[in-house]
């Protein structure tokens, strides 16, 4: 069955990595000026990329996919990584919820033995591979949800911006116990949003970075990095 109007062919969906090359632009990450990354910008169109189906121009653009930013929680660990190179020298790591690649790219950069980034956008995992190319580092890209599953073969988890919601968080959580009953250490970026679990957190670091959304991109307030810690037994 044709669902489309008669004369009108189907929308195409434009091939991701040439339209991210041509429509997005190859710039260094605020407070991250070792690192570039695809971003978005108001001449992009990332409706013809996210959503081809849409023919009305004048509707207002949809969501913007986590990828195509740069996000206060996954800033501030890329910051901590490259600050502090020990956090990840010589350890297998994975980048959760890995968007752009940020984080992941601060950990190859700073000496990582491995690096793997977990990503569920197509269009993400697209974007991710062409920032590491970007940045002369090596990546493996795992396009579905770990968080279901065991834990991969890694030695440090990092979580930038991983508590948006409170489903999410549902999730996020029993996984990250999973780590770190596998001994498997865990850190999060995040700008304090409503659904990080405090109570299982310690915090590291501070930085005031820019958050997507943040009035002419500078910072409100500041972020943490923290270690995701076991839940402690009552004495």
């Amino acid at each position: 069955m044709n669902d489309h109007p008669a004369g009108k062919a189907a929308p195409t969906r434009p091939d991701p990595a040439g339209f991210i090359k041509a429509n997005m632009r190859l710039a260094a990450v605020a407070a991250l000026p070792e690192i570039q990354i695809f971003s978005a910008h108001p001449g992009s169109g990332l409706r013809r990329l996210v959503d081809p189906d849409d023919e009305d121009a004048a509707a207002p653009e949809p969501q913007p996919p986590y990828w195509a930013y740069a996000w206060a929680g996954g800033t501030v660990l890329a910051r901590y990584i490259l600050d502090r190179p020990q956090t990840v020298a010589g350890r297998r790591v994975l980048d959760l919820g890995a968007g752009s690649g940020l984080v992941g790219i601060a950990a190859a950069k700073a000496g990582a033995r491995a690096v793997i980034a977990a990503e569920i956008d197509r269009n993400g995992i697209v974007a991710l591979g062409l920032n590491a190319a970007a940045n002369g580092v090596a990546i493996t890209v795992i396009g579905e949800d770990v968080t279901a599953g065991p834990p991969p073969a890694v030695d440090l988890v990092l979580a930038g911006d991983v508590f948006y919601g409170h489903e999410v968080a549902r999730r996020v959580i029993p996984f990250f116990d999973r780590c770190l009953a596998a001994g498997i250490e865990v850190l999060v970026g995040d700008p304090r949003r409503t659904d990080l679990p405090l109570t299982r957190l310690k915090l590291l670091a501070e930085y005031k970075v820019p958050d997507f959304g943040d009035a002419k991109g500078t910072a409100s307030s500041p972020s943490g990095v923290f270690s995701f810690e076991t839940v402690r037994s009552s004495p």
